[in-house]
């Protein structure tokens, strides 16, 4: 099948890239020339896992390539695929500027049958503005229909959850496009949902709160486990074998961060204001996250006492792990805050190096974790990297001040740090120091 892919982001590049590699002949656009110039040479402009092999094979078998062209790739498929950005506005509603501009060009330049697939995050009804555009402002008499089909790839995954994902969601009124959908997900072995269309758009909405709501919840039970001197990660793994609730998102840490989650639940909640609803679970959700950050700096507060002209330590600055995402990642907030009180900060990160230093002042970057420990007075692990679960732990020893480790992701045994000679300090576990 010809298929478009308006907007190579981490959603866009890999929804064109996979459907090259299932056999379709796929164009990805994109505003930006010098991105276009890059992909066309097989050079990736984010990190992650396994997309960059993909897509060179699929440039050389030529089922895919890329332009800054939007009408070119407009005119040259059955299918295209919405999936530029949706930013947050300042009150944290969904920005819609980008998808109602590429509607309307859309428009502009259709010359046969299409179906127009909105795949990034958007507000329930969405589908209908989509709809009102393109009729106002296509130039002949062409049929269209519109379907939303939301993504729910993570980063650092991004191309197994495509190829094998829990679910397809597709929310369309017309037969004619749900086949055609369902041809093009043929290859794809996953549950298929068909809906309608505002159903479809709540189905991704929903899902990110629930998940973000499980994150902060065991955020929320964690304070209850460092004050009472319980262990998160036990009661996590008894919670988690209960089929109604399973393991999955029982992570205690510093919150949740990226793209995602922090803008969705805002979304959300100002799309419940819209019909009247006010969603205080989510309301509570977004606070704890807030909290947590805090709570992981009042630990280094408290241990160091004194954090003025201290040497600190980070290391992990995306988000998450198996990606460069800085997109509201906490180490912006936590470091900045240190900062404020002239900590001294030195940095590493396996991938995000380059982007965080777009974002960050003042740091000191460093080549790997050892530089960062060196003359170190404590080290914060921000971020879950297996390169730091593999760490030579004397070594660190050896080139800090003090061997002091305060890990905001639980990458640690506690009971193995202290026969280090480390006082630890993690998540909703006892303290050993």
């Amino acid at each position: 099948m010809k298929i478009s892919v308006i907007g190579t982001g981490y959603v866009g590049l890999a929804t064109a890239t996979v459907f090259a590699e299932l056999g379709n002949e796929v164009i990805g656009a994109d505003i930006d020339k010098g991105k276009i110039d890059k992909l066309n040479k097989g050079i990736m402009p984010i990190f992650e896992p396994g997309l960059k092999e993909l897509v060179k094979r699929n440039l050389k078998e030529k089922r895919l390539r890329f332009t800054h062209n939007n009408k070119e790739a407009i005119e040259h498929a059955e299918v295209i695929f919405i999936c530029v950005g949706t930013p947050p506005k300042a009150n944290g509603e969904t920005d819609l500027k980008y998808v109602e501009a590429v509607a309307k060009e859309i428009a502009q330049s259709m010359n046969s049958y299409k179906i127009i697939v909105h795949k990034s995050t958007v507000p329930v009804e969405t589908g209908e503005m989509v709809k009102r555009i393109v009729k106002v402002n296509v130039k002949q008499n062409i049929d269209f229909d519109i379907v939303s089909n939301p993504e729910f790839l993570r980063e650092g995954t991004a191309i197994k959850d495509t190829m094998e994902p829990d679910r397809i969601v597709i929310g369309a009124d017309s037969k004619k496009a749900i086949e055609i959908m369902k041809k093009l997900y043929s290859q794809i072995k996953a549950p298929l949902v068909i809906t309608d269309i505002k159903s479809a758009e709540l189905i991704k909405h929903a899902s990110n709160a629930f998940l973000a709501t499980k994150i902060s919840f065991i955020n929320a039970v964690s304070q209850i486990c460092g004050l009472s001197g319980a262990n998160v990660e036990r009661v996590a793994e008894g919670m988690g074998y209960d089929k109604r609730i399973v393991r999955a998102f029982l992570n205690a840490g510093i919150g949740y961060g990226g793209f995602c989650f922090p803008k969705d639940i805002q979304a959300f909640i100002k799309i419940a204001e819209k019909y009247g609803y006010d969603f205080q679970l989510l309301k509570a959700t977004h606070n704890i996250n807030e909290e947590q950050k805090l709570n992981f700096i009042k630990k280094v507060k408290k241990v160091l006492r004194n954090i003025e002209d201290k040497t600190i330590g980070v290391l992990g600055l995306s988000f998450k792990p198996d990606t460069d995402d800085m997109r509201f990642a906490p180490s912006i907030f936590i470091i900045s805050e240190l900062q404020k009180e002239n900590a001294k900060i030195k940095a590493y990160d396996p991938e995000a190096m380059e982007k965080a230093k777009l974002i960050l002042n003042d740091v000191e970057f460093c080549t790997d974790p050892y530089e960062v420990a060196k003359d170190a007075d404590v080290l914060l692990i921000l971020t879950e990297w297996n390169e730091f679960k593999e760490m030579d732990i004397k070594k660190i020893k050896s080139l800090m001040k003090k061997p002091l480790i305060i890990d905001g992701r639980n990458i640690y045994n506690p009971e193995d740090m202290l026969r280090e000679g480390f006082s630890y300090i993690s998540i909703g576990r006892k303290d050993v120091i």
